[in-house]
């Protein structure tokens, strides 16, 4: 079994995997600890991950890159169109109001949705992993940034499925960052808990989670988040400044050619860096438009005035998420800073300023998260034994049901799962209905969401269902925040009384009676309860029939239909899957072909040069000849006709060379291992002689008529081979001689064996008369 850890980052995945020793990083193809989520698609096949990113700037318009900023959202959100003006590739709105990308391939136009492509980049991590670790993997646990909705959460399983991999939890990123650090942490106050806040800045957002760690604890306390502050804004923030000085200085606009603005934010993003540790830094670009070379210079001082307001930007989820712990500065030990873009000194000296304390990078920026990812499959896998350490996060928004158009109430407001809650968690329902029922979940304070997220989430029916009577049935709905942050109706059950309404009352279980709710049976609901585990009922027996009774109930399970908006469906999902396999073999299939090709064309280069080297002399003239135009043939065939062909071509063409060659090249394989088949069997001879010494004189002569025999018949055939030139057959093979030691062996060791069976016989009658 797998225990896999995956950071789908919006430029680069990790994969982190649990060993027996500890946590290792998995590198990729090129050795890299760090894979670019970038999926290219070439004339022929895709390219996942390096392969893609090598591959873009010779296919701009059929790259798909940062496709995480594009995962469960709404083609007309304005911030979804900001972000397409900044991608190469073509996209227009799908019938469910999401994103479809076009591009063509293989020649067709393709439709892609961004769950496809995310499927593309798991199954090529999927494939990394199992060559690493020689295993078939399904199990994981994933990190997503803690502000996706539930509709991006169920696209990732979606996509997680699509791939083959079986998503045991969906980790908030803060969650598992912070896991991988107090998992190790030994230096807990015992007199109460100890506070840290976890900042990352990753490369398209920025999420900061105030943790509480205790021995053997931690618990989330809040997350705030911007989702759209990031390293690749400070990116822009050069690449803006260049773009303009180069269109004054050289006359090019850079915004009019993709391949240039491509170039130019790569090397600003490079150019970022070395500002990191230098006061300022060069930029040069060979070629960049219109063959012209390209000159830039900035300073340090110049890049921070000009991302002033991002800088300002990166404070705002700190105070927030300080506000939603209800902790002051001065209660915070330690801040951790990571992501990818961490690593600007004027954020350090920022956060500095504004937490009282320096930041401290204990943890790998790039890899913490897969790391923790890794730890919790690890927890929640059978197969390790991990260290007991609970992790308990909490739920960044609030989450109300409402039920035929009313809202369901709880106590003093209209949230089923508030803010901050802790989960998995559970609530349990009861309505009074004598009929369908529907419900809907919803987000109940769109101050909470990203800009641009609708508050719907998804609609349940529940039923239908008959009740005995003619009264209105008793309705209990378990409603779940589950481990992966997504809202479910678990269950559905139809409970039926079958006692007066004097022992009913004396009768309900302490489970329905903490929560009061409306009590108004016409409409609403008739109660609630608050249960963060789920609750069992000890008394109740299944029957055969999947009805629950116990002495003053029956409960029959009712069906429960889910829609969710702008989800997949399952016949959507299966298509999705057919695709995803169709795609996988096909590239499978010209990789082969593109492996065999190249062992061909090696093949041809190798044996024109042994020709006339290594096997000139156990070839005759006319065979040199044959061999020499059929090499040529081939090798002009792949140069021209052959150029894009099957794997079974290139096969066949091989196997016509190997007729040819085998012949000259068993000859000289042969002479090598016919002289040292020739010493082993004469060795034998020598051993066997030596043997004879303390032999009975019948079995000594036996012995020794057999090694001469031996001896004669290779000291003949060796003069019959000696004859004959090297470009012939051998009359004498290696195989030839290795048989004949072999059965010169097997004589010998027949006759050395009657001579020890009476001694051993005269041997086991002594020691059974001394018994």
């Amino acid at each position: 079994m797998s225990v896999v850890g995956f950071d789908i980052g919006n430029e680069n995945c990790v994969i982190a995997v649990v060993k027996q020793r500890g946590v290792d990083v998995l590198l990729n193809d090129e050795s890299k600890r760090e894979t670019p989520a970038v999926v290219c698609f070439g004339e022929k096949q895709r390219f996942l991950g390096s392969a893609g990113a090598a591959s873009s700037v010779m296919n701009p318009k059929s790259t798909i890159f940062q496709v995480k900023r594009l995962i469960g959202r709404n083609f007309k959100d304005p911030e979804v169109q900001n972000e397409l003006t900044l991608l190469p590739f073509e996209t227009s709105e799908g019938k469910d109001g999401g994103i479809l990308i076009h591009l063509k391939y293989l020649g067709e136009a393709r439709t892609f949705t961004p769950v496809q492509i995310l499927a593309m980049l798991f199954s090529n991590l999927k494939d990394i992993t199992e060559k690493n670790l020689e295993i078939p993997v399904t199990d994981c646990v994933i990190g997503v940034p803690s502000y996706f909705t539930d509709l991006q959460r169920r696209a990732y399983l979606d996509a997680a499925t699509i791939a083959g991999l079986k998503p045991l939890r969906l980790m908030h990123d803060c969650a598992a960052i912070a896991l991988s650090y107090g998992i190790y942490k030994t230096d807990c106050s015992k007199t109460g808990p100890t506070y840290v806040a976890f900042v990352d800045i990753g490369h398209c957002d920025t999420q900061v989670s105030i943790v509480s760690f205790e021995a053997g604890h931690m618990r989330i306390l809040s997350h705030a988040f911007d989702s759209s502050l990031g390293g690749r804004d400070f990116d822009d923030v050069l690449f803006v400044y260049f773009a303009k000085q180069f269109k004054e200085l050289y006359n090019i606009d850079v915004y009019s050619n993709m391949r240039a603005s491509i170039r130019l934010r790569s090397a600003c993003e490079k150019l970022k860096k070395v500002l990191s540790a230098n006061a300022e830094a060069p930029l040069n670009i060979e070629c960049l438009m219109d063959e012209k070379d390209v000159k830039g210079f900035i300073k340090r001082e110049e890049f921070e005035r000009l991302a002033s307001g991002l800088l300002e930007r990166i404070s705002v989820p700190s105070r927030k998420a300080l506000a939603d712990a209800g902790l002051s500065v001065r209660k915070i030990h330690s801040v951790e800073l990571v992501g990818s873009g961490s690593r600007i000194p004027a954020i350090s000296k920022l956060l500095s300023s504004l937490y009282g304390k320096e930041p401290s990078r204990t943890l790998n920026s790039s890899e913490c998260v897969a790391r923790g990812c890794a730890l919790q499959c690890a927890m929640l896998s059978p197969i390790f034994r991990v260290r007991e350490y609970e992790v308990q996060d909490a739920f960044p928004f609030s989450i109300g049901f409402s039920s035929d158009g009313a809202q369901i109430s709880t106590g003093s407001n209209c949230i089923l799962f508030p803010k901050g809650q802790p989960f998995p968690s559970t609530k349990v329902l009861t309505f009074q209905r004598s009929n369908l029922l529907h419900l809907e979940a919803f987000y109940a304070n769109l101050n909470e969401l990203p800009a641009g997220v609708s508050t719907n989430m998804s609609s349940f029916t529940i039923g239908p269902f008959q009740a005995s009577s003619n009264e209105k049935a008793r309705i209990k709905v378990k409603v779940q925040l589950n481990l992966h942050g997504i809202v479910t109706v678990e269950s559905a059950m139809l409970v039926e009384d079958h006692m007066d309404d004097s022992a009913r009352r004396g009768n309900i279980h302490p489970q329905m009676d903490r929560t009061k709710m409306d009590s108004d049976s016409s409409t609403n609901v008739a109660n609630s309860e608050d249960n963060t585990t789920v609750h069992s009922q000890s008394s109740d027996a299944t029957q055969g029939n999947g009805t629950l009774k116990d002495k003053a109930n029956q409960r029959f399970e009712i069906p429960v239909n889910e829609n969710i908006y702008g989800g997949m469906t399952k016949d959507e999902l299966s298509e999705a899957q057919e695709k995803e396999l169709h795609l996988a073999q096909h590239d499978k299939a010209v990789e082969q072909a593109k492996d065999q090709k190249n062992a061909l064309e090696s093949y041809v280069y190798e044996m024109r040069n042994k020709l006339f080297n290594t096997y000139r002399s156990f070839a005759s003239d006319m065979e040199r000849e044959g061999i020499s135009r059929s090499l040529q043939e081939t090798e002009e065939w792949l140069y021209e006709d052959g150029d894009d062909e099957t794997e079974n071509a290139y096969t066949a063409k091989m196997q016509d060379l190997k007729k040819l060659v085998d012949p000259v090249e068993n000859r000289y394989k042969d002479e090598e291992a016919r002289a040292q088949a020739t010493r082993d069997l004469l060795n034998s001879i020598v051993d066997h002689r030596m043997s004879t010494d303390s032999l009975p004189t019948e079995d000594r002569g036996l012995i020794t008529d057999e090694c001469n025999k031996a001896e004669q018949w290779l000291r003949e055939r060796t003069q019959q081979q000696d004859s004959l030139p090297k470009n012939a057959d051998p009359v004498l093979w290696s195989r030839d001689i290795k048989s004949r030691t072999e059965d010169l062996n097997s004589t010998c060791k027949q006759i050395l064996r009657r001579k020890s069976s009476p001694a051993n016989s005269d041997e086991s009658s002594s020691l059974d008369q001394q018994e």
